[in-house]
């Protein structure tokens, strides 16, 4: 479903990702690790299309994803309603008055009715628990919360892959363990979740791949998400551990 092969990016000159290549298939579920200024969140910028690779290729879904194909409103409109980003900082993409039009946003600029509008809407903000928060505008609540209805926004549109980069950053105990939840049940539904972590006691179970990337911004590691963890001479390596 996804792949990119040789694909390098530079922001101003300074290396973020070297000769990147890796093949994606339908349904995995794969954590991408590695320091901080490795490239991790980069990565998950270029698979959304929100920066372009400056060498090689990124084909999604059998198209290629350049800065023409989306210039084309037809092409982009399928792969963003295809593939859904969550930011690492929910208040980058929170910019509605209220928590109910914050959901709502996408599925609306996407050219949905409004009943589809509302069901979807109404559905995830049940999933995330944050359904009496829907007249509440988004900057008032806690980081939690704000993380919960990022999240509703981006499960709105009903993507078959899930980007996440670093779901449960500054998230206490409890709602970590209910991102947890929620992400195995978008695994058990067949969504296709990538997603950068350092939070490995809260991502057990979640995972069955996992890509290292290193200091160097190049992949050095790709396996079972599992041997990954257990090898903790090669993560401190890596300095992860």
């Amino acid at each position: 479903m996804i792949r990119l092969q040789n694909v390098s990016y530079s922001y101003e000159g300074c290396e973020a990702l070297r000769t990147i290549n890796l093949d994606i298939s339908r349904g995995e579920s794969v954590a991408f690790i590695g320091p901080n200024g490795s490239g991790k969140s980069t990565l998950l910028k270029l698979l959304n299309g929100i920066v372009l690779a400056d060498t090689g290729s990124y084909v999604f879904d059998g198209k290629s994803v350049t800065r023409a194909s989306l210039r084309d409103q037809t092409f982009a409109r399928t792969f963003h309603k295809t593939i859904g980003f969550l930011f690492q900082n929910p208040e980058v993409q929170l910019f509605c008055p209220s928590v109910e039009e914050e959901v709502a946003f996408g599925p609306r600029q996407m050219g949905c009715t409004e009943e589809v509008i509302a069901e979807r809407s109404e559905d995830c903000l049940k999933l995330l628990g944050i359904a009496h928060l829907a007249q509440r505008p988004p900057w008032h609540l806690s980081s939690g919360e704000k993380r919960k209805v990022a999240f509703a926004s981006v499960l709105a549109l009903n993507p078959d892959v899930l980007v996440l980069d670093e779901p449960m950053n500054s998230l206490d105990p409890k709602t970590k363990h209910f991102i947890k939840d929620v992400i195995l049940s978008l695994i058990a539904a067949g969504k296709t979740i990538l997603c950068s972590t350092h939070d490995f006691a809260y991502v057990e179970g979640l995972f069955i791949r996992g890509i290292v990337i290193s200091s160097d911004h190049a992949i050095v590691r790709d396996d079972d998400y599992q041997k990954i963890l257990a090898d903790s001479a090669f993560l401190a390596s890596q300095n992860i551990l």
